[in-house]
């Protein structure tokens, strides 16, 4: 799932908030609780949510697997060369571990305002209803809104090799920072999650970049900063 900060560019428009809280929204309980929602993040939302959340999960979906397929002219890269930043790819087989945020009462709205700008318009993302397992829970699945794109998205770029990808990601520099530095922050939120979140597509393009690339494009002490 992309990500990060807000302002400028001029791209695709996205539903309102309201629309989204017809997806995944928990009504308030007769118990007085307030609106609840759950918004599972799988890019840099893992590091950086940027917005305020009553609690947060680390789980997985089944049926999709994550994939650096999407491009990128704002956050990790610019219009002359584009960053390369994670999607979610529909796979029967696939799981993919992260993290969801449950906002509730007035943080809803707040959130879905700004993932409206952070994610939609900047991003080219769309808003997709999907089935978060909990970690700790995983016989009690919650319903969850993740960003993603799709082929028809204008900055979609679709599979390469990993060598490919990771030569794209180690070139690119956007407004939030370079390209590798997503790349590595992800990384490292994956081996957090433990052995079971293990992400092949993700460790071959960091093994590219960091272990054959990297030491190409700087001087070691340059490539040792980056790392």
């Amino acid at each position: 799932m992309k990500q990060e900060s807000a302002s400028q560019s001029t791209p695709p428009a996205s539903p309102p908030p309201s629309q989204t809280l017809e997806l995944a929204a928990q009504p308030p309980r007769d118990d007085g609780d307030p609106l609840a929602l759950w918004i599972f993040g799988y890019g840099s939302l893992v590091w950086r949510p940027d917005f305020a959340y009553s609690d947060s999960r680390v789980g997985f979906l089944h049926g999709y697997s994550r994939r650096f397929w999407q491009g990128d002219t704002f956050h990790r890269g610019s219009d002359k060369m584009p960053g390369r930043v994670v999607t979610l790819l529909e796979d029967c087989e696939g799981c993919t571990w992260s993290v969801a945020y449950q906002v509730q009462g007035e943080q809803v709205s707040e959130a879905l305002k700004y993932l409206n700008v952070r994610e939609a318009v900047l991003g080219g993302y769309d808003i997709k209803e999907v089935t978060f397992y909990p970690q700790d829970n995983p016989d009690q699945p919650l319903k969850a809104l993740a960003y993603v794109t799709t082929p028809q998205n204008p900055g979609y770029l679709g599979p390469e090799p990993e060598e490919t990808i990771a030569t794209q990601i180690l070139a690119c520099c956007g407004s939030s920072d370079h390209n590798l530095e997503y790349l590595l922050r992800l990384a490292d939120f994956m081996q957090l999650c433990g052995p079971q979140a293990q992400d092949e597509h993700l460790a071959a393009i960091v093994d590219a970049a960091v272990g054959t690339l990297l030491p190409c494009f700087c001087p070691t002490e340059q490539a040792l900063a980056l790392v």
